[in-house]
């Protein structure tokens, strides 16, 4: 018996009774994939024997457990964490249940539950997401789907907000008031290039041309965000300059946000270049609250992007720009990004009538043929 891997999949092969047996294990793990092969071998001798065995369904925290011990090797460290926070969620309602015998009330009760208990929409969709893989992983994909089908399980969309000319005047005022000092240039970078607050965080030194007013996205989300150029603005190309100067020593390597520190009267220190800054969150928070805006750091991003089509930019633009694949940037701006203004949609509606302003008939003509067209009858 052998096991190989093709793309993230292992497959096994061996032989059984003269004949070849090669298929996929649809797991990315490759223990988990030795363990399916084995049992794949085990109920091909049995069947040969006569022998059928019944299929015994666990109970919820075994399969839960089952189920992370596979996976937990395939995750990154922070989707780990999230998978063990949605099961510490569903355990006390659902542990002691056969896979078999979670119903779809009995879901319905726990999204409610939750949602009633202040729990966001976007997390508790995370949580039936878990629910839903253990219950794939364990076969039952039956089950999910008679689920699926009761209830409503939708998947929170977080479309975000675009925030108004008045209330970035008054953001923007309170972070250049702000203790930390790279707060406003961050905001001003993610309002005038549509980055990722993660991708301003990481930005280093090496990715900023300045004089070809230029930035590159080092990693990024996506693997169609990570090394996009986005051309600067003028007022981005400024702000970068202005702080710029403040790193007269600064290398290609250093971080433009550095790691730091503040004391009394706003003095900084222990500045360290080499890392980079680990929050804005308190300095965020506290503009917010004087300027009175309630958004997250993520709506500058979306205030960004429906400025770039409230202009015109075309979709394959904007893709570009905010990091998409061109497979996913009609949706992306439908069902997330969509803030397109009404004004934006008027001039639409006005360049469709101009062009098709020769193509129509005199609305004189057309009278005319209409009260002849009514003498004839």
């Amino acid at each position: 018996m052998s096991i190989y891997k093709r793309g993230r999949t292992w497959w096994y092969q061996f032989e059984f009774q003269g004949s070849l047996i090669r298929e996929s294990s649809g797991l990315t793990n490759k223990e988990a994939a030795r363990r399916a092969e084995g049992v794949r071998h085990t109920a091909l001798r049995e069947s040969r024997a006569g022998v059928t065995r019944q299929l015994r369904v666990p109970l919820f925290s075994k399969a839960a457990d089952d189920y992370l011990k596979a996976k937990q090797g395939d995750w990154a460290p922070k989707t780990a964490i999230i998978e063990r926070t949605n099961l510490a969620h569903l355990h006390p309602v659902f542990a002691g249940k056969l896979l078999t015998d979670i119903v779809p009330v009995e879901v319905a009760a726990y999204r409610d539950g939750r949602l009633s208990a202040g729990a966001a929409p976007k997390t508790v969709s995370l949580e039936l997401g878990t629910l839903r893989a253990v219950l794939i992983y364990h076969d039952l994909d039956a089950t999910w789907r008679t689920i699926r089908k009761k209830i409503k399980l939708g998947k929170a969309k977080n479309i975000g907000r675009v925030i108004t000319a008045l209330e970035q005047t008054a953001l923007l005022r309170e972070c250049l008031a702000s203790r930390s000092r790279s707060l406003y240039v961050a905001v001003m970078l993610a309002l005038e290039t549509c980055m990722r607050y993660s991708e301003i965080r990481l930005l280093q030194w090496r990715q900023v041309d300045l004089v070809r007013s230029i930035l590159t996205v080092g990693k990024s989300k996506t693997d169609a965000g990570e090394g996009r150029v986005i051309p600067l603005t003028a007022a981005a190309a400024q702000v970068l300059t202005f702080w710029a100067e403040r790193f007269p020593q600064r290398k290609p390597n250093h971080y433009v946000f550095p790691s730091e520190h503040y004391g009394q009267g706003g003095v900084v220190y222990d500045t360290d270049s080499t890392q980079p800054l680990t929050t804005w969150k308190e300095a965020w928070e506290g503009a917010k609250a004087r300027a009175g805006v309630e958004c997250r750091f993520h709506d500058l991003r979306h205030t960004a992007c429906t400025r770039l089509l409230d202009a015109g930019v075309s979709h394959p633009i904007v893709a570009e720009i905010m990091g998409w694949a061109t497979s996913t940037a009609i949706r992306m701006i439908k069902e997330v990004y969509g803030h397109i203004g009404l004004e934006a949609k008027q001039r639409a509606m006005q360049a469709a009538e101009n062009f098709s302003e020769p193509l129509r008939v005199p609305t004189k003509s057309y009278t005319i043929e209409k009260k002849q067209d009514a003498s004839i009858q």
